[in-house]
């Protein structure tokens, strides 16, 4: 008898001599141990990827290693960083293996300089399932429009017939990764800014995603039309308000299909125009860096006000 409860069948003994297991509906091997390839290093959690951005706050790629060190059970084959600095613009660190081994030194952050990052942990659900650094995201890109560096999350199921169209249209792909389709139908857009031409990239794939792209003002958060990707805003707690440290304060998940704009300040969210087919289009939220509330310009005039006519007394 076996600890389970459940012995091997003599009778049914190979030639071999191998005990054969009786069959169960939730046994992949079917009766045969042999029968089916189990790989027993394959009992492990499979999230598929986690993605990060922070704006708005110094030293922005040190939350973001943060961030995916917190996520790093979403992907263990690599991760990246890009932050955007005003004086030496994008800058990206792309390594294989774990946040904790590639992301904790001094010397590594002082390549990321700047007040607004994003990050990305790979795991391989489409492109070379042997991780090479040329598929490590994020990918950075430069538009007509000024640059953007773009994660995802998420797999995009037309991304083989989209990666051969635009191929044949002249695209030149440099990774294996689906997020690619994304940038290059982002070049090929005549819109007038960066979400709108995200918004019309993401009209054109199907599948389950979540995006977050970084441009030299703003951070952009996409969520696919059916909300199956997960995707969070939050905000990090101000040294002004007496905290002794910056910590992660109260954050909303993103509604499905929504596409949110993130500037240092504020966030805000719009839903985009109908797409062609009867799929809910995606939505785009934004983000700035904080500005000073309705209420608080007015308390403001307010005292300025009773200070003037206490002159005047």
């Amino acid at each position: 008898m076996s600890s389970d409860g459940v012995a091997p069948n003599p009778a049914g003994a190979s030639e071999k001599g191998e005990a054969v297991w009786p069959s169960h509906p939730f046994d992949p091997r079917s009766g045969d141990p042999s029968s089916a390839d189990i790989d027993p290093d394959d009992d492990k959690l499979h999230e598929e990827c986690g993605i990060y951005g922070v704006i708005g706050v110094d030293q922005a790629a040190r939350y973001v290693a943060l961030g995916l060190h917190a996520l790093q059970h979403r992907g263990q084959e690599a991760a990246g960083i890009c932050s955007y600095d005003p004086d030496t613009t994008f800058n990206t660190v792309r390594r294989l293996g774990l946040v904790r081994d590639n992301f904790t030194k001094e010397a590594v952050f002082e390549l990321l300089p700047g007040r607004s990052a994003i990050g990305h942990n790979r795991y391989s659900t489409h492109g070379s399932k042997g991780a090479q650094i040329r598929d490590v995201q994020p990918l950075y890109a430069d538009f007509a429009l000024g640059g953007c560096a773009i994660a995802h999350n998420g797999n995009l199921t037309n991304a083989e017939a989209m990666r051969a169209r635009l191929i044949e249209r002249g695209s030149i792909f440099q990774s294996h990764s689906d997020t690619e389709c994304i940038v290059h139908l982002m070049a090929r857009s005549h819109h007038g800014t960066i979400p709108e031409r995200m918004k019309e990239a993401l009209r054109s794939v199907e599948g389950a995603f979540s995006v977050i792209a970084m441009t030299r003002t703003k951070l952009i958060g996409v969520r696919d039309p059916s909300g199956v990707r997960p995707l969070n805003l939050g905000r990090l707690g101000s040294e002004a308000r007496g905290e002794q440290r910056p910590g992660r304060r109260a954050s909303r998940e993103r509604h499905a299909g929504c596409v949110g704009e993130s500037r240092p300040g504020s966030a805000r969210r719009r839903r985009a125009a109908p797409a062609a087919r009867d799929v809910p289009p995606p939505r785009v939220c934004a983000a700035r860096a904080p500005q000073p509330t309705r209420r608080a310009r007015a308390r403001h005039h307010s005292r300025r006000r009773r200070a003037a006519r206490d002159r005047c007394r």
